[in-house]
């Protein structure tokens, strides 16, 4: 068994771990390797929302524009492709791009392509808007965690290998376990500026804070059937959306998520999947730590996993992932295009 933390990311702790002594993880879990050379990931989610039924080919006609703007080698190395229904009734779809180095997003961020559909005036008006989130984190500030070694989704397909089964998952604390930047800091977050709220037609764009903190927790039930299926789709999952609406909620806000989303994976046909996962923005990994350990929501989706594993016999075909991120002061920029008051950060009150 080895450690989450790849051997060239490690060194002496100043910060004590959360993992017991002794602790042996009751199920295998993995993480990616990324190139050793490689020394950031960028995420970026961009979205569009729309109100109205009839406004959704235009929609889709404007985010598979802004998909196509660049091909070679600046273009992202994996992308997919979810939607959901947010609180104030908004759909939206929202395109996640990622890249291996900053430069080359940078580049395509910059092409012109990109740039004639993102400074548009198109953009500012009409009934959807638009937005974009993009994460740049070291390597040394996001970790990831796979069920399965097989089970490589979003960042960790940008990985040149899996491990072996690793010793920091399966207790309270494992993720900053994993994070290599948490063997020298404590990872103490900020308080969020509130941004100003938004008119139609406006722009606002907000630097995220130090130490801000991003996760992505997917679910794949594409393999599994019969029992484990029924109790995935039946006990588990409505409770999964229960506390995804919950982090949704100005709720969310009290326990210092900033923004969540709960999404549905679509394949290339815009049909959806079996396949989803939640988004969340929180002030620091400690309030994320907190919901996990201690809040009723969270620990109701943990009770119900824990049920359908211990009801079915054989070794779950379930997968789950989820990657983590803690990002230093200017790693993280949020651009909200005519976008409703109740969009991402600018909920914050």
């Amino acid at each position: 068994m080895e450690s989450a933390i790849a051997p060239h990311l490690r060194c002496p702790r100043s910060q004590s771990p959360r993992m017991p002594a002794g602790y042996t993880p009751p199920v295998p879990a993995y993480t990616a390797r990324y190139a050793t050379d490689q020394t950031h990931a960028v995420m970026a989610y961009h979205g569009v929302q729309y109100r109205d039924p009839a406004d959704r080919a235009s929609a889709v006609a404007g985010l598979q524009t802004l998909r196509n703007a660049v091909q070679g080698a600046d273009a992202p190395r994996f992308s997919d492709l979810a939607q959901f229904r947010d609180p104030e009734g908004w759909d939206t779809l929202v395109w996640t791009a990622y890249w291996s180095d900053r430069a080359s997003h940078q580049r395509w961020q910059r092409h012109p392509a990109v740039q004639a559909f993102w400074q548009s005036d198109e953009r500012l008006s009409g009934n959807t808007g638009w937005f974009r989130e993009v994460a740049c984190p070291g390597v040394d500030r996001f970790e990831t965690l796979m069920s399965s070694p097989d089970g490589q989704e979003a960042v960790a397909r940008l990985a040149e290998a899996v491990s072996g089964e690793i010793l920091e998952h399966a207790y309270w604390g494992g993720m900053r376990d994993r994070l290599p930047a948490s063997q020298t800091d404590a990872l103490a977050g900020a308080h969020p500026a509130r941004p100003f709220p938004p008119r139609p037609g406006e722009r606002v764009v907000i630097e995220g804070h130090h130490n801000i903190a991003l996760i992505r927790s997917g679910q794949n039930w594409e393999h599994t059937v019969g029992a484990e299926r029924e109790r995935y789709l039946g006990e588990v999952e409505p409770v999964l959306r229960v506390g995804m609406a919950f982090l949704a909620s100005s709720d969310g806000l009290g326990v210092g998520c900033l923004s969540n989303r709960y999404l549905r994976v679509l394949d290339d046909n815009l049909a959806p999947t079996d396949r989803s996962y939640g988004l969340s923005w929180w002030q620091s990994l400690a309030h994320m730590e907190v919901w996990a350990e201690k809040h009723p929501t969270h620990l109701k989706i943990f009770g119900a996993f824990m049920g359908m594993l211990q009801a079915i016999a054989a070794p779950p075909s379930l997968r789950l992932y989820h990657e983590v991120s803690v990002l230093q002061a200017g790693d993280a920029q949020f651009e909200y295009l005519n976008c409703h008051p109740g969009t991402g950060l600018l909920s914050i009150d």
